[in-house]
């Protein structure tokens, strides 16, 4: 499995504190113009005479003063009439002859007419994209009017820069896109300066007033704190401590004490049981008090779901996996069915999970997914699925309801396989195959040759 990210921080719109640091399973498979035609040719045809009967012609007009008619290019045994009189008398007297119907000429023109409308709409087709781009310039990055419809919260973490901003805004759908927000930033003097934390903003809001919203004290929300799915332990204290202004290595100090916290015998830490939503914590909370308010939350969930307390630990596992390697909602099930058939060995019997995900995670990087083929090769990671087989050693994130209800809820399926394609729209393509496996990352190299952007 591979997620080739995109990370832009070259703006100069940057926090004031200093910067901060395709989905899928394999079994390890090998992954002159034409010359141009004149359309005019052959239009213009010429009568039956040839170049030397018209210089005959000519030299005979030369004796009386007269061009020759048609007639004195004909050859006859008779001898040429000498007088004016005498030829219009012989001309006159001959049947008239059949005129000649102009079908090549008709034709032509048909042909003519053809040419010129499949030139003008090549031009007119050649200048759409430069049109659409001067109308694009003209009209100025697409941007929503007003002040929002509905209310969400943003979190702004340390060492983001402008686009970071930009890019979340966009995301939670706050502004219609990067290019208004970030624009205008730019045109900002002096840059601004957001502070980390929680912000209360509107969906669909203009640019312009997402800005102004950013930067009123009162949008900032005290005490509160997002955290998304899928975020690891890590990077969720990090997350507490700006939202709270606990101070990060309070935090990191009350995690060690895992058993304190009442989770399964197989915990080490508190990884898995930190559950993802927005909280806002009381003044005064303790480090200690917040972790534990996360997990039960988790704990909550579990109850919700059916979830047995003897097996929270493996759901966990599996949930946390799915939620790391899963798009769309809709897959959610389907990965869960992957990972379920390679874990039988009637159906693969390495019992490799094969996830770069856990090789990833077990690497320290919990914010990518992507590997190398030393890091996959790595016996001593104790979460290499490539190495190790059956469930990783740990969860890997911290899963929400979706991904614990699709470990508890599989899709039917005979898929070993599955390759997230489109990393703008996270489809995926799941295979039961080797060689249908093949033919999708295929589909996801062509694709990703196409967006050098994730490269």
């Amino acid at each position: 499995m591979s997620h080739p990210s995109l990370d832009p921080r070259d703006d100069p719109a940057r926090l004031s504190s200093p910067p901060s640091q395709p989905h899928g399973t394999h079994a390890t498979p090998a992954p002159g113009a034409e010359t141009p035609v004149n359309p005019w040719a052959g239009l213009l045809t010429p009568h039956d005479e040839t170049p030397a009967a018209v210089d005959a012609g000519r030299s005979g007009a030369a004796a009386d003063g007269a061009f020759p008619t048609r007639r004195s290019l004909r050859t006859t045994t008779e001898a040429p009439p000498t007088s004016r009189s005498a030829r219009r008398s012989q001309l006159g007297s001959e049947p008239p002859r059949p005129t000649k119907r102009r079908r090549r000429g008709a034709w032509g023109c048909l042909i003519a007419f053809v040419v010129l409308v499949a030139l003008v709409a090549g031009a007119v087709f050649a200048l759409q994209g430069p049109i659409s781009q001067l109308q694009a310039t003209l009209a100025g990055p697409a941007d929503y009017s007003g002040s929002g419809e509905t209310k969400v919260v943003v979190m702004i973490h340390d060492g983001e820069t402008g686009s970071d901003v930009a890019n979340t805004l966009v995301s939670q759908d706050v502004v219609k896109s990067y290019e208004a927000f970030y624009k205008l930033l730019l045109k900002v003097t002096p840059a601004p300066v957001f502070q980390p934390g929680a912000y209360q903003l509107m969906t669909k809001m203009s640019a312009s007033a997402a800005l102004t919203a950013l930067q009123d004290p009162a949008s900032r929300l005290e005490q509160t704190v997002v955290i998304p799915e899928g975020t690891a332990e890590a990077d969720i204290l990090q997350l507490v401590s700006e939202g709270t202004n606990l101070p990060l290595a309070d935090l990191q100090a009350a995690s060690k004490d895992v058993a304190a916290f009442g989770l399964p015998a197989e915990a080490t830490k508190l990884e898995g049981f930190l559950f993802p939503a927005t909280y806002t914590f009381a003044p005064g909370v303790t480090a200690k008090d917040a972790l534990k308010t996360l997990v039960d939350r988790q704990f909550q969930a579990l109850d919700s779901a059916g979830v047995a307390a003897a097996d929270r630990w493996k759901t966990v596992v599996l949930a946390a996996l799915i939620q790391k390697e899963a798009g769309l909602a809709a897959d959610y099930p389907k990965v869960a069915r992957v990972f379920l058939n390679r874990l039988d060995p009637a159906q693969w019997q390495s019992g490799l999970l094969q996830s770069d995900a856990t090789v990833a995670y077990g690497t320290g990087h919990t914010n990518v997914v992507t590997t190398t083929d030393a890091e996959r090769a790595d016996a001593g990671n104790a979460y290499n699925t490539y190495v190790h087989p059956g469930l990783p050693v740990g969860p890997i994130s911290n899963p929400g309801d979706l991904a614990i209800n699709a470990a508890l809820h599989p899709a039917d399926g005979t898929w070993l396989y599955f390759v997230t394609w489109n990393l703008d729209t996270g489809e995926t393509i799941f295979s039961t195959t080797a060689a249908e496996h093949e033919a999708g990352v295929a589909q996801w190299q062509a694709w990703m040759k196409d967006h050098p952007e994730y490269g």
